[in-house]
């Protein structure tokens, strides 16, 4: 496990308390999200191997280990070493604007060099094997000295350092970012700060926008590679038919493996000092907040069990039931209502004798796939079928270091792969385990040849169920009908196929060039148990109080694309007309002689009262379902247009008198519940007229000084206008769709009254 070492050298000028490009929020405290949630990903690790420091330069006071001349106003707020909450609480404390503006950048730069080389170096004066970071985050706005850059970079690379600068409100054209009216100075200190990195062979600049959006998407966690096996493959017997049989050293990695999400530990609070509770964490009476609490104020929980059987005659039994020891049990098996005793001595007879083994059992083609089990004869065989895998996929490869078993599984690999073949095989991975069958298919890449398996079922393993077929329709006197009201018809088989084809997600998605891509790649479908419960974790460990939403990378999946459905409604509509699908009339009423109609013990119509009394008005407090409910069977369209302009109104009043960012993501759920139902009613002008005017009134500050942060935030969740590739009725192109989201307005900016 490699050791890393980063230093986080942050800008504490007085400019960083101010407020820019729309944002109510500091700059430090905007860069430092960013920061937080790199330094909580590293202590939620509890990897000893990661140290972090923190230098904080224009800082009013000096406190560095290279003195003060020519690191004025630089300060070591964290030195390198492991950081717990502890330390980060008191950091925390320390990360605030200074009333200076003096401190140089590249300084800072140097102090966190030295401590990465004296922290990084070994007794005998070699440099240990790390992974070196510098980590800057700054607004520019400080005087930066341009002396000996070449020397500084040329140290950086000789250290293999590498350097990240991530600048607040700095000029990326690739990200699509440009700051308006920038001032000379922060305008030079980027150039100068671009040409430094650049003279790194590891170093990247780029802006804090860029770096705080990728917060939102998860890190997938790379494991350590395992290894379950290591031994031989055998072909034949190796020991009884030494002269025909083979074997070959390999290695056997896990390939892929279910993601758990992280569990929780149970804890209780200090009652007093020197004293816990000790009550068991599962008969807590309340649940107890755990994360605000001091970490001085927990303790662990450790659970015990007794065993009681019943016995109301012996003298220590308390309700009928006394204790016994745990040496006092033994181990038993069910046999119908009888338990079966079998001694400790005796319980070898209830395990299956194995040695640890890796052999190949036969070899199928590609396209006669079949699954011969150990407890059938090769004769009486199943075919296999995609469902009898039964679990995590592994990948065996050659030793690395034995060139003549290398030679041998290459010639094996490829040849599976020339004849279009399977291999099976049998495993134990350790004597005394359970034997496992195993279908291994060739992987054959530029720099690797592998076997990659899956396990198979046995016999038992396999559940056979049987269910009428859905071609045809067996009558009761055995008669095979295949035209029957309940089958299909070919106009119906077609409906359903152009339906199926209309909703393809593997070319609905665009890459870069603008060519039809996969919508939804593994590599970017995230697990949302996962990573929902690790970003709560460290948002309440950084910031406490409540947990905002879910990130829309995690809801993606949730539903289709409300595109896709719209482009897939004629399809949808043909589907319904050769299927004759038809609205189910409500039921009738009960009636006098007839039997009693089960009904809500209300007596109420729920569904009738919802209909009749729609909403006339979209209230402030329950903006969503009113409007959800307006829409709901509409007499005319003027019912939908009053809709929309009433939900116009409340979203233009969010906008003006939001405060933050709960105000703005209020805001922009209902442009986006606005704009899918309006793509659903194929109403696109609608919405059209109503984000051209909003975009108009936050250009010209209509709505309020430094609105920039929500058209940002319509950018990114991509609440543009509907184009006619996604509705065909538009009057906007997907080029006009695309230049809608540039804003050139020129944008005041406030500092922040302390």
């Amino acid at each position: 496990m490699s050791k890393e070492a980063t230093v986080y050298a942050i800008d504490l000028g007085s400019t960083m308390g101010e407020c820019h490009s729309g944002r109510v929020e500091s700059d430090l405290d905007y860069g430092m999200r960013y920061i937080y949630d790199k330094m909580a990903t590293t202590m939620s690790s509890t990897r000893t191997t990661l140290n972090t420091g923190v230098i904080g330069f224009r800082t009013d006071d000096t406190d560095n280990p290279l003195g003060d001349e020519g690191y004025e106003n630089i300060s070591v707020l964290q030195p390198l070493g492991l950081m717990a909450m502890t330390q980060f609480n008191e950091l925390k404390e320390k990360i605030k604007p200074s009333k200076t503006e003096s401190g140089d950048a590249i300084s800072a730069i140097v102090v966190a060099i030295h401590m990465i080389e004296k922290f990084t170096m070994l007794k005998s004066g070699k440099p240990a094997s790390f992974t070196r970071r510098i980590i800057l985050l700054t607004d520019g706005q400080g005087r930066i000295d341009d002396e000996n850059l070449g020397d500084i970079a040329s140290r950086i690379n000789e250290m293999g350092i590498e350097l990240t600068v991530m600048g607040v409100d700095f000029d990326d054209l690739d990200f699509g970012f440009k700051e308006e009216d920038k001032s000379l100075v922060k305008k030079g200190n980027e150039d100068l700060l671009k040409d430094f990195v650049e003279k790194c062979n590891k170093g990247v600049i780029g802006t804090a926008a860029e770096a705080i959006e990728s917060l939102s998407i998860p890190k997938v966690h790379v494991p350590k590679p395992y290894s379950p096996f290591e031994g031989r493959l055998c072909l034949g017997d190796p020991e009884k038919y030494p002269e025909t049989a083979m074997y070959i050293n390999v290695k056997r990695f896990s390939k892929t493996k279910v993601a758990k999400p992280v569990s929780a530990s149970s804890f209780v609070v200090r009652v007093s000092s020197g004293e816990v509770s000790t009550q068991s964490s599962h008969t807590l009476p309340v649940d107890v907040e755990m994360v605000d609490a001091p970490s001085t104020d927990l303790s662990g929980v450790k659970t015990a069990r007794t065993y009681k059987i019943h016995d109301p005659s012996h003298p220590l039994a308390v309700n009928g039931k006394r204790d016994v020891d745990r040496d006092e049990l033994a181990r038993g098996y069910e046999y119908g209502r009888t338990a079966v005793h079998i001694a400790e001595s005796d319980e070898n007879v209830t395990n299956f004798e194995t040695i640890k083994s890796f052999s190949i059992i036969g070899f199928i083609p590609f396209d006669k796939v079949w699954l011969s089990t150990i407890t059938r004869s090769l004769t009486d065989s199943y075919k296999y079928q995609k469902y009898f895998t039964m679990g995590e996929s592994c990948i065996t490869i050659a030793q690395q270091v034995d060139d003549k078993s290398r030679l041998a599984f290459s010639s094996l690999v490829n040849a599976l792969a020339e004849l279009e073949s399977y291999a099976v095989a049998r495993i134990v991975a350790k004597d005394g385990k359970e034997p496992q069958i195993l279908l291994l298919t060739p992987s054959i890449e530029p720099d690797l040849e592998a076997l990659v398996d899956v396990p198979l079922p046995f016999a038992e393993d396999i559940r056979m169920y049987r269910f009428p077929p859905l071609d045809r329709v067996i009558t009761a006197s055995g008669a095979t009908l295949d035209k029957h009201r309940y089958l299909p018809s070919d106009e119906l088989d077609t409906a359903m196929s152009e339906y199926v084809n209309s909703m393809d997600l593997s070319t609905f998605g665009q890459d870069d060039e603008g060519q039809p891509t996969e919508y939804m790649p593994i590599e970017e479908t995230y697990s949302p148990i996962v990573h929902r419960i690790n970003q709560a974790i460290r948002q309440r460990a950084i910031y406490g109080g409540p947990i905002g939403e879910s990130a829309d990378v995690l809801k993606k999946w949730s539903e289709p694309p409300a595109e896709l459905v719209a482009q897939s409604t004629s399809q949808l509509k043909k589907l319904m007309t050769a299927a004759d699908v038809r609205k189910v009339p409500p039921k009738v009423k009960g009636k006098r002689n007839r039997r009693e109609i089960i009904t809500p013990l209300s007596g109420l119509d729920v569904d009738a009262l919802l209909l009749g009394n729609k909403p006339k008005k979209i209230s402030k407090e329950n903006v969503i379902p009113d409007f959800k409910q307006m829409l709901i069977e509409p007499e005319t369209d003027e019912v939908i247009v009053d809709a929309v302009n009433q939900m116009s109104d409340i979203i233009r009043n969010l906008v003006k008198d939001a405060t933050g960012d709960h105000g703005f993501d209020q805001a922009k759920e209902d442009v986006r519940v606005m704009r899918e139902h309006m793509i659903e009613y194929e109403m696109p002008n609608l919405y059209n007229n109503f984000i051209r005017d909003l975009k108009k009134r936050i250009s010209k500050g209509q709505l309020g000084e430094n609105r920039r942060e929500f058209w940002i935030k319509l950018r990114i969740a991509k609440l543009g206008l509907i184009d006619d590739s996604i509705v065909p009725v538009a009057d906007v192109s997907p080029e006009e769709a695309t230049e809608f989201y540039s804003l050139t307005s020129d944008l005041p900016t406030r500092s922040r009254e302390r």
